[in-house]
């Protein structure tokens, strides 16, 4: 029950097999929560290589791309490549391949769920939870691949008829083109208008996605859209309900979706750990992998100096490197994390964060500061900025200065949670990571600075997909 797709050696299938019947999973609603549960389970387990563990394994790629989170040494090898912006400019490589696939093989799934849920037997307050979740994984899957395999949409060049990624609305087997950037975002608007009108705050836990959620998914595309008001509106909706977690838990290790704060994550359990693939066999300070033993990441040392001493979130790393909690036989690094922690040095178990009370407070400070509205901007970062720093006054800034002020906060509360190449993507911001850390033996010669808008913001289209499918256009080379 756990997929419907099926990936052939040679190239990408977007179509269901075989494996199980749509009229064995869809008999009861009993049944169709295994095929809701599938995709849940699929953002975290083992795909391929050890760099491929489901929607964790993305958050790091992408954040290598960013300038925030810093390469202490090349370790065992993995993620060198994206750090130094390579693979992701490689048709043939890998990750290029898996991430394309995760996001179409959960719009696959997705698809078959929205297409036979109405047939099951059983509440149907049951079927419209089970359809809700699979639009909204529609248009989160969607949304992450347009962003990454298109260029950026653009609010002042409607329409945005740049190629976007094929939009699979349909359990087809037939080969799809690429859509515009604008149909994608209207797909995966519409759908998740569709889940918000399904869900309700109900579910089991937090794995699941509920109402907040999908409100949570729509104010990060209307953020990435420009379209301010519909951001700040549903960040602030979305939140409602939850709190902001207290200091003493904001050090507590980022690892369990139990926290206050967390409003979706992939929750795991003792026996269903991706050991040297896991998230945290990555970016944790102390799970006893080859990885973090030789090469843990580090924080940007310029932004690490943006942060308040009074600051709790200054304690998640140390320039010295001297109170990092290392494996055994691990290396202290300067300005090195301990954000994440994994269960234990054996243990790479740990609840991977997904979406945070803190990024709604974010979306909406950044929304309205945009718009001009900078005293409601300064009243919605207020709290978030409070709650991590005691001695944080309300901002009195205006302008460009108050939107530096957000985006800092936000680097400095969403590093290591897959943000940062994003938002440097959707503001047509270079990269620069020049005056810092950053090791130049390590960021190679062409990922110290790269140009907004250049042709290396979009990863290539898959190799393999551009041969299976005739109707596909590959990226500018």
């Amino acid at each position: 029950m756990l997929v419907f797709a099926s990936c052939d050696k040679d190239y990408l299938e977007l179509r269901p097999t075989n494996a199980v019947s749509d009229q064995d999973v869809f008999t009861t609603t009993k049944n169709a929560w295994g095929a809701i549960n599938g995709i849940h389970r699929s953002l975290y387990f083992q795909w391929g290589n050890m760099d491929q563990a489901g929607q964790g394994g993305a958050m790091v790629h992408l954040d290598m791309l960013g300038e925030d989170v810093v390469m202490t040494s090349a370790g065992n090898g993995w993620f060198n490549s994206t750090y130094q912006w390579q693979l992701h400019r490689n048709a043939n490589a890998s990750s290029v391949k898996w991430l394309y696939y995760m996001y179409y093989r959960a719009i696959v799934n997705a698809n078959n769920i929205i297409e036979n849920i109405d047939n099951a037997e059983g509440p149907e307050a049951e079927k419209n939870a089970i359809k809700g979740q699979a639009y909204a994984y529609r248009a989160w899957a969607h949304f992450n691949a347009v962003q990454l395999y298109a260029q950026r949409y653009d609010a002042n060049a409607k329409p945005n008829s740049q190629l976007g990624v094929p939009l699979l609305t349909t359990a087809t087997i037939e080969p799809q083109p690429r859509a515009t950037v604008e149909e994608v975002y209207a797909q995966v608007n519409a759908d998740l208008d569709q889940a918000i009108g399904l869900l309700t705050t109900t579910r089991s836990n937090k794995s699941h996605l509920n109402i907040n959620v999908a409100k949570g998914i729509k104010a990060r595309v209307a953020l990435t859209m420009q379209d301010w008001a519909t951001a700040a509106q549903y960040a602030a909706e979305a939140r409602t309900g939850f709190a902001l977690m207290s200091n003493a838990a904001y050090t507590a290790g980022f690892n369990s979706a139990s926290n206050t704060e967390w409003m979706w994550g992939s929750i795991q359990l003792d026996d269903q750990q991706t050991y040297f693939h896991s998230f945290f066999a990555f970016m944790s300070a102390n799970f006893n992998s080859t990885n973090i033993r030789t090469n843990p990441k580090a924080i940007n040392s310029a932004l690490y100096d943006k942060i308040s001493a009074t600051d709790v979130r200054k304690q998640l790393w140390d320039p010295t490197g001297a109170s990092i909690p290392v494996p055994p036989n691990g290396e202290k690094k300067p300005y090195a994390n301990k954000k994440f922690l994994a269960k234990s040095s054996s243990l790479s178990v740990g609840d991977v964060p997904l979406m945070r009370v803190a990024e709604m407070y974010l979306i909406e400070a950044e929304a309205k500061a945009r718009l001009g509205l900078y005293a409601e901007a300064a009243d919605a970062l207020y709290p978030l900025a409070k709650n991590r720093d005691a001695a944080y006054e309300k901002s009195t800034l205006t302008g460009q200065d108050l939107i530096n002020e957000i985006m800092t906060q936000r680097r400095v509360e969403l590093w290591g949670e897959g943000f940062r190449f994003l938002d440097l993507k959707r503001t047509n911001s270079p990269l620069d990571r020049s005056g810092a850390n950053h090791n130049s033996s390590l960021v190679g010669s062409r990922a110290w600075t790269v140009p907004a808008g250049s042709i290396e913001w979009q990863f290539l289209i898959p190799q393999d997909e551009v041969n299976a499918n005739p109707n596909i256009e590959q990226n500018p080379l």
